[in-house]
């Protein structure tokens, strides 16, 4: 029986940022039963891939290399051979610098059909980012790429630095940190002036990228005294004084914060793009999961009355995606509300709840159950919620305060468990390791993600102290406190996008 062959994708990841990948790599991740990846990637990039992909690292680990080219070559035929499809995730660019020309060279050579989708490099990516273009008009209209990995003094040098040195362009080198004396040095020596403008680029594009500025005579010196370890680019020419004015990316207001982001696995992603996209990086550990229910014939059988209620008030986006699930089931639709009035609280509830085609009648200014009550209470139409059946669908912990305050009001309430939040598990090495790191603040969203992060640190307190905490509502705050933290910040707006604002707050007032 023949197997049908496989196809191999070799794909540039790009320079650090995940966002830099293109479109094409993600769609090949998308379609990928085998990755196989290197170490310089953000390894977000890897949830892009079906739950069934085999993932397996092949790059150099503190000083290991996982397998050497030849083994990494005939794993990529193998896999390919066996009818798979292969993507090799590569560091910025496959061809540049990457040896992916050789790994190509190997599928060719067994007949293997491979493309080659093009990344971003470093060598252009990191200068961008720390505000260095590498051509502009008047001061540079070429730039040169080469390695660094060789030592420039050896006779036998295949890089050509006395040309280098003065062809009056931008020079680029990469992998060269550890060289970088021995290549200023020979570029001082056959030609480039002592006071050439240089820059130093560690990590560039990653959340964590520093960068140096000097000049020939003196980056190499500023760069050790800064501390720079490979990966770092290194950049010559003119094009370097423009960073004084163009820099961007290291003067968001979060850029060299390092924050913990605490939240359910399914809804840190909006929370962790915002944070990131003011210059955060971030460390995720989801302090709930959530789970469905063992058994759905409550639920369900207030969604078959689901016409007979008055009002459906959803207080989150897992209650609406919870709640339409069971209505799929039952062969039912946005259509099964018919003329109950909806309530949403927060805007993500509510845009949750126009996706699947409903508009809600009410989304309170506060999301604090006790704020929502009081406003329900002066509606146009307050004084009638006396005998008025209400569904609120929640979590199995959810808070009691919204259905005690319409309770009191005069409503026939009904409040559905629709859903069941659990303590992430198997993640406390991680928060061990997060903490270890050096935390610049954490961020509560909820009364949960509090008790379930001391729940995985072995319920004491002390590794939190002297971190900022940061609250998204004065209910989370109040679990914090009680439970013997120092809350910091609490967020006015009690949203995520209110919870960012106050991290924002935070730092800029520090």
């Amino acid at each position: 029986m023949e197997t049908t062959q496989g196809k191999v994708y070799l794909v540039g990841a790009g320079p650090g940022d995940p966002g830099l990948i293109t479109v094409k790599g993600r769609q090949c991740l998308e379609q990928a039963q085998v990755v196989v990846y290197d170490r310089l990637m953000d390894p977000s990039l890897l949830r892009s891939v079906p739950e069934s992909t085999q993932s397996v690292f092949v790059g150099k680990e503190r000083g290991r290399q996982a397998m050497t080219q030849d083994e990494i070559n005939q794993f990529l035929v193998d896999r390919a051979s066996e009818g798979k499809t292969v993507v090799r995730l590569k560091g910025g660019d496959p061809f540049v610098f990457g040896r992916g020309g050789e790994e190509a060279l190997a599928l060719a050579a067994q007949g293997i059909p491979f493309e080659v989708v093009p990344g971003i490099t470093s060598s252009i990516a990191a200068a961008a980012y720390a505000g260095i273009p590498v051509t502009h008009r008047g001061l540079a209209t070429t730039f040169t790429v080469v390695s660094g990995s060789e030592d420039p003094s050896k006779p036998d040098s295949s890089v050509p630095w006395e040309v280098l040195a003065k062809n009056g362009g931008t020079l680029i080198v990469l992998m060269g940190m550890a060289a970088l004396q021995s290549i200023t040095d020979t570029l001082g020596q056959t030609g480039m002036a002592t006071d050439t403008p240089a820059a130093l680029v560690n990590w560039g594009t990653w959340a964590k990228q520093v960068t140096v500025t000097g000049n020939l005579g003196n980056i190499v010196q500023k760069g050790k005294d800064a501390g720079l370890k490979p990966p770092v680019v290194a950049i010559f020419g003119d094009v370097v004084k423009l960073r004084e004015k163009i820099s961007w990316f290291d003067r968001r207001p979060l850029f060299g914060k390092k924050v913990l982001v605490t939240r359910s696995r399914t809804q840190a992603s909006r929370l962790v793009g915002l944070l990131e996209d003011l210059g955060a990086e971030t460390i995720e550990i989801p302090a709930i999961q959530v789970e469905p229910l063992d058994d759905y014939s409550e639920l369900d059988d207030a969604l078959v009355r689901l016409q007979t209620f008055g009002w459906v008030i959803f207080a989150s986006t897992n209650a609406v995606e919870s709640v339409f699930q069971r209505l799929q089931i039952q062969g039912k639709d946005s259509r099964a509300y018919g003329g109950t009035l909806i309530g949403a609280i927060g805007p993500a509830t509510s845009s949750a709840l126009a996706n699947r085609g409903l508009k809600a009648d009410f989304v309170p200014s506060r999301s604090i159950s006790e704020a929502v009550v009081d406003e329900l209470s002066k509606l146009e139409w307050g004084e009638e919620w006396s005998g008025t059946p209400v569904l609120i669908p929640t979590a199995d912990i959810g808070r009691d305060a919204l259905a005690n305050g319409l309770t009191a009001m005069g409503a026939q309430v009904e409040r559905v468990t629709a859903y069941r939040t659990t303590s992430s598990q198997g993640m406390a090495d991680r928060v061990q390791e997060a903490m270890e790191s050096g935390l610049d603040a954490i961020t509560f969203t909820s009364s949960s993600t509090v008790r379930n992060l001391l729940d995985m640190l072995g319920g004491g307190n002390a590794l939190l102290q002297g971190i900022p905490l940061i609250c998204i509502g004065p209910t989370t705050a109040a679990t914090a406190k009680e439970l013997g933290l120092k809350v910091d910040l609490v967020a006015q707006e009690h949203t995520v996008e209110g919870l960012v604002s106050a991290v924002v707050e935070f730092f800029v007032e520090a």
